[in-house]
C-alpha cells in the first residue's frame, strides 16, 4: 500500500471514530466503535511515517515505529495530530542549509627552519638524566656519558649510575668503566698511602692519616660505597681523622671529623667537632652551612637561623642558600 493510501486511510479512520462518539449509539457500541477507527488511524499513520524516515531513524526496530504508535494511539484525537503537525513540516519543510560561516585554512609553513643538531655537542638542554631516560640513539647516551668527564665527581657519579641500567650493552659497559677507574684510582691512592705509612717517620704521620681519612670520606661521599661496605669506609674514615688529630693541631681535620660524624648520623658529635674548627680558625662561612644542619637534624630549630646568617653576604643571595635564609629569616 502506497504512503498516500496509508494517510488517507488513517484520516478517514480517525473521522470516522470521533463521528461515531457524535452518533446517538449506546456508550459501549460508540467507544468500541471508536476504540477500533483510532487503533486502524495510528496504524496507518505510523506505516506511513515510518516509510518516510529518513534511513538512520528507522532502526533500531521495533523500536523506531513503535514509539510513534504510541504517541498517536495512547493520545486520542491530539496525538494523531501532534505527531502529523511535528513530523510533516520537518518531512516536506527541511530546515535550509546555512551558508558556511567559516573557510578552511591550510596549514602555513614555519617561518624557519630548524638548524641540523650538532652531534659534536656534548651536553643536551634537556640535561644528561633526561638524555640517559629518553633518547633512543644509543650514541646520543654514549654522549651523555662522556659529558660527564667535565662535570664535578660527585654530580657525575649519579649520572653514570644511571647508564648502568640502560639496556644497550655499550652504554653499561662505557659508564662502568667510568665509574671503576674512579674508585680504583681511590682506592689506588689508600694502598699507597697505606704503604707509606708503615714506613714513614713520626712526623709524616699525620698527614697520612688525614690523607688516608680525606680517601675514605671521598668514597663514601661521591655515592660509590653503599650499605655495609659506606658503614666501612666511613668508620676508618673516622679512625684516621681521630689519629691525625691526636698528633697534631689542625682545623682542618676536625671539619672533616664533623662532615664523617654528620654521614654516619652521630650530630652531637658532629656539632662538637665543627665548635672545635671554629674555636680553632677556620673559616666560619664554611662550617655554617653545617652547623645550620645540625641544628636542623637535632631539631633546634631556633638555631638555624643564627647558624645561616654566618654566611658570607654574597653566598646568602646565591642558590642554594637564597631561599633557606629568605625562609629562616622569615
Amino acid at each position: 500500500m502506497s504512503v498516500k493510501w496509508l494517510f488517507t486511510s488513517a484520516f478517514v479512520l480517525e473521522l470516522a471514530g470521533w463521528f461515531s462518539l457524535a452518533a446517538e449509539l449506546p456508550v459501549w457500541q460508540a467507544f468500541t466503535a471508536f476504540a477500533m477507527s483510532h487503533s486502524g488511524a495510528s496504524l496507518c499513520l505510523t506505516a506511513g511515517l515510518w516509510q518516510l524516515l529518513p534511513k538512520q531513524y528507522k532502526t533500531p526496530m521495533p523500536w523506531s515505529p513503535l514509539f510513534i504508535l504510541s504517541l498517536a494511539l495512547f493520545i486520542p484525537g491530539l496525538g494523531i495530530l501532534g505527531v502529523v503537525l511535528a513530523v510533516f513540516p520537518a518531512l516536506y519543510l527541511p530546515r535550509r542549509k546555512l551558508a558556511q560561516v567559516w573557510a578552511a585554512t591550510p596549514i602555513p609553513e614555519l617561518p624557519f627552519k630548524p638548524s641540523a643538531p650538532d652531534t659534536r655537542q656534548g651536553m643536551s638542554t634537556g640535561g644528561l638524566h633526561d638524555v640517559l631516560r629518553h633518547a633512543i640513539n644509543p650514541n646520543k647516551r654514549l654522549s651523555a656519558i662522556l659529558s660527564t668527564r667535565r662535570m664535578a665527581s660527585r654530580e657525575a657519579i649519579p649520572i653514570l649510575k644511571l647508564a648502568l641500567k640502560d639496556p644497550v650493552d655499550d652504554v653499561r659497559l662505557l659508564a662502568y668503566s667510568m665509574l671503576d677507574a674512579q674508585e680504583t684510582a681511590i682506592n689506588l691512592k689508600i694502598k699507597t698511602t697505606l704503604g707509606l705509612l708503615d714506613v714513614a717517620r713520626p712526623e709524616q704521620q699525620p698527614a697520612l692519616h688525614a690523607s688516608l681519612a680525606q680517601n675514605y670520606w671521598e668514597l663514601g661521599y661521591l655515592g660509590l660505597a653503599q650499605g655495609s661496605v659506606l658503614d666501612h669506609v666511613l668508620g676508618s674514615a673516622r679512625e684516621h681523622i681521630e689519629q691525625a688529630i691526636r698528633l697534631r693541631d689542625a682545623p682542618a681535620d676536625q671539619f672533616l671529623l664533623g662532615r664523617i660524624c654528620l654521614q654516619q648520623g652521630l650530630h652531637e658529635q658532629a656539632r662538637s667537632a665543627f665548635q672545635r674548627a671554629a674555636n680553632e680558625g677556620f673559616d666560619i662561612g664554611q662550617l655554617a652551612p653545617y652547623l645550620a644542619e645540625v641544628a636542623f637534624l637535632q631539631r633546634d630549630f631556633a638555631a638555624v637561623a643564627p647558624a645561616l646568617q654566618l654566611l658570607p653576604a654574597e653566598d646568602r643571595q646565591r642558590l642554594p642558600f637564597s631561599p633557606l635564609t629568605r625562609y629562616w629569616q622569615c
